[in-house]
């Protein structure tokens, strides 16, 4: 697992964190985490969200633990370009419901000399790979795979199981709609 230490901040160079896993892993609480301490550093953060999260709040990243920081919802990738001015870290989160342009946004603000951290989904609830995330996940200088508990056993999980009928790619839900699952039983529910 990666840890801030071991990040070489000397030469002020810019890098791609990704936090990536299954619903109810934990990424949203680490992406803040990270922010926050970043901010008790004294750098200068902004971060991203797209738009049409507004799950918990319009405006705040807010984790399934209720720990949230201010964000600005953005409708695309490219504007987070426009409006990481003068900053020192950018954070995104939910990254899987941007757009294919992401990774290379935020290859542009790494060679600007920008920390960039990323938290999102790694696959679909179909199992598959999910958004920008896998070109995101090839470009990165640091990946954390956080895991959930399966629901079913108790055994680490990294399916994001949807309980609900829909074969919508984005369909926004929580507890009510998906749930974290182990392969094994998410295997079992595939076949049921």
């Amino acid at each position: 697992m990666f840890l801030e230490k071991d990040i070489d901040t000397s030469r002020g160079r810019g890098w791609i964190e990704i936090i990536c896993g299954s619903m109810f892993s934990g990424k949203t609480e680490e992406l803040i985490r990270r922010l926050k301490r970043a901010k008790i550093a004294r750098q200068r953060v902004e971060i991203f969200k797209p738009a049409i999260d507004v799950r918990y709040d319009e405006e705040k990243v807010v984790s399934h633990d209720a720990n949230e920081i201010l964000s600005t919802p953005v409708p695309s990738s490219s504007n987070i370009i426009l409006l990481a001015n003068d900053v020192d870290v950018v954070g995104i989160d939910e990254a899987q419901f941007f757009d294919a342009e992401l990774p290379n946004v935020c290859s542009q603000l790494a060679n600007a000399g920008i920390r960039v951290i990323v938290a999102g989904l790694d696959m679909d609830f179909k199992g598959k790979p999910f958004g920008p995330i896998p070109q995101l996940l090839a470009v990165a200088e640091y990946i954390t795979k956080v895991h959930a508990i399966c629901v079913k056993c108790g055994n680490l999980a990294h399916f994001s199981h949807r309980t609900v009928v829909s074969e919508k790619l984005v369909m926004l839900g929580e507890t009510d709609s998906y749930e974290p699952l182990c392969r094994s039983c998410y295997s079992q529910q595939k076949k049921a």
